[in-house]
């Protein structure tokens, strides 16, 4: 996979399977992972370089990215104005 111009191709972090406490999460409770490392990076548009690079761990927000399946594996596509932070 190769995205073009700004966007990013994120495989998002398993759910969490337990809390801190112990309790196991039913599957219907679990929230969507909002933590995840790049897999591809886009060249950049406009002359912008990009910051992000291939298999930094980054936060996004709760709602961002197209959910995408490749190969049997779960992807997020989305734009690096939509990342938060570099882990």
């Amino acid at each position: 996979m190769k995205p073009i111009n700004d966007r990013v191709v994120v495989q998002p972090a398993k759910a969490e399977e337990k809390t801190t406490g112990g309790i196991i999460i039913p599957d219907t409770a679990k929230e969507k992972p909002q933590k995840g490392k790049i897999i591809a990076v886009g060249p950049g548009k406009d002359g912008i370089k990009m910051t992000v690079k291939k298999g930094d761990q980054v936060l996004y927000g709760k709602y961002s990215g197209q959910e995408l399946q490749y190969e049997g594996k779960d992807y997020l596509i989305m734009r690096e104005d939509d990342i938060l932070v570099i882990l």
